[in-house]
Formats: C-alpha cells, sequence, structure tokens
C-alpha cells in the first residue's frame, strides 16, 4: 500500500468519529495494540528529543525498505506513533523523505492536541525522515 493509500485509510476511518474524545480513544485503542519495542532497543539513541512523553524509535533498511519500531510511554502518544508506522513503515526511503503527510491535518492532529504533544509529533516525524535520508 503506497504512503497516500494509508493516508487516506486513515481519514475515512477517523472521519466517523464525531468529536476529539472518541478520536482519542480511538488512538488508546491504536496504543495498546501497538507491539512493544524491546526493552534492549529502549536507549538513549533511540530516544526522540522534543516529546513530551519518551518515544523511542529504531529503523532499519531491508531490500531498499525502511523497517521502522517504536514506543511511546503514553498511550495517546504510541496511538499516534502507530498512525505514522502505519503510514510510513515498510516504505522506500525515498517516498518517505518526498511525502506530504497530508493525513496528521486532515485528522486534526495538528490543531487538537496540546502544543507540545503536537511539537512531538512533529519530531517523530523529523526522525523517520532523518533516518529515510541515512539509510537511502
Amino acid at each position: 500500500m503506497t504512503i497516500n493509500e494509508s493516508q487516506d485509510q486513515i481519514i475515512e476511518e477517523l472521519l466517523p468519529l464525531n468529536d476529539w474524545f472518541e478520536k482519542y480513544e480511538y488512538l488508546i485503542s491504536l496504543g495498546k495494540a501497538l507491539k512493544p519495542l524491546d526493552e534492549e532497543f529502549k536507549t538513549e539513541d533511540n530516544l526522540i528529543k522534543g516529546c513530551q512523553s519518551k518515544v523511542w524509535l529504531r529503523a532499519e533498511k531491508k531490500d531498499n525498505k525502511i523497517y521502522l519500531a517504536a514506543d511511546s510511554d503514553t498511550l495517546i502518544t504510541k496511538g499516534i506513533i502507530a498512525l505514522l508506522l502505519r503510514v510510513l513503515n515498510n516504505q522506500s526511503p525515498e517516498d518517505i523523505i518526498n511525502c506530504n503527510l497530508y493525513f496528521v491535518e486532515k485528522i486534526g492532529l495538528s490543531t487538537n492536541l496540546s502544543p507540545a504533544r503536537a511539537n512531538g509529533v512533529v519530531s517523530i516525524i523529523k526522525q523517520i525522515v532523518y533516518y529515510a535520508n541515512e539509510l537511502k
């Protein structure tokens, strides 16, 4: 599935949710379902700076695809990470670098999160793009 197909699918899933309470519940359920990152990877090197919560992210390249794994110490943040991984995981470095993550705006993440959490989303995205650049 392409990055844009994944984004469109997420937008469709969230459109029927009427208010942000329902969207937060959805994010929490995604966070609970996200596979935890192995403890060996929860290191200072994998910790993303600029996030209110603790977020660990690792990336590796196989067959010209970037494989991402991440975790957080809060469920809402884990839910946001789950969405980002759904869109960007198993994509080529070039596709990640050149993508427009329009779903973040379309589902209201950028306007309905606290400023600190919204900055954290930006930090996570920047780190994913940084890894894609490093691994291309």
